[in-house]
């Protein structure tokens, strides 16, 4: 059975409430299933491969997702963060010990206290805490003098520090992260770090010679600039927090995380 965008949020709509689990029919290819959701979800993580449950999931990487399971049960078993779940699939063991891809959701939970945070903090680290960060960095050793010589630049500390610990993907599947800064604008004074969905592109006025103090400019997709007195972690952080922030992204969602596109 061919797993179609609809027949996927069929399912998904079939997990009741914040916690569910779904034997489905065996016409479904679980290894389908999960490439569907990587899709749309980005990398997964392995709780269960081939009936052995990773020994370093906590409950914080998606742990819970195995309580369903008996943990005993799984076979194969990926998860991804989305907002406030843990989504859960692969295949796994009725109690008569047939197999059957499954289809699992269990709360999320993210430990970062409410609010923004004052001007002080190590943006880095809040991010890394909003979004609920535990897996190794994805690009540590980065030869940023190749990519600086590339770019024609030194790069803003904070910005070479986040793509280093998260690599390629996005902030609540939604803000893609730039492994290196696109130069598109730089005959208006801007180099871009991200970009949305909506093709608003985030980027800094380079006019400083110290690239720590670049502030963060907003080239919306109707050509409007919008500058911010604030550094690029800084900026993430925020629009991630306040919902009164003019590219908030905290109406959407009261959990976040990053989407990881895999690779490096």
């Amino acid at each position: 059975m061919e797993i179609t965008h609809s027949l996927l949020n069929d399912l998904l709509a079939r997990l009741t409430g914040p916690s569910g689990l779904l034997y489905l029919s065996q016409d479904i290819d679980p290894e389908e299933l999960v490439e569907r959701l990587a899709d749309r979800h980005g990398a997964p993580q392995t709780l269960v491969l081939d009936g052995c449950k990773d020994p370093g999931v906590e409950e914080d990487r998606g742990a819970g997702l195995l309580l369903p399971l008996l943990e005993d049960r799984g076979e194969t078993v990926m998860a991804w963060a989305y907002g406030g779940q843990w989504i859960g699939a692969g295949s796994a063991r009725d109690t008569l010990g047939d197999v059957f891809p499954v289809l699992a959701a269990v709360p999320r939970q993210v430990g970062v206290p409410a609010g923004v945070p004052g001007r002080d903090e190590d943006w880095v680290d809040r991010l890394i805490a909003v979004t609920g960060w535990t897996t190794p960095p994805r690009r540590p050793g980065l030869d940023w003098g190749r990519v600086e010589a590339r770019v024609g630049t030194r790069l803003p500390g904070d910005y070479k520090r986040m793509v280093e610990t998260f690599g390629k993907g996005a902030f609540d599947g939604y803000l893609g992260l730039n492994q290196e800064p696109w130069t598109d604008l730089r005959e208006d004074g801007l180099l871009i770090w991200a970009g949305t969905e909506h093709e608003d592109l985030y980027c800094w006025r380079t006019d400083d010679g110290d690239p720590d103090l670049w502030p963060v400019t907003v080239h919306t997709f109707d050509g409007e600039t919008v500058p911010f007195d604030c550094s690029t972690a800084e900026f993430v952080c925020r629009i991630l927090l306040d919902p009164s922030h003019p590219f908030t992204m905290a109406r959407y969602f009261d959990t976040h995380w990053f989407m990881n596109y895999g690779g490096r």
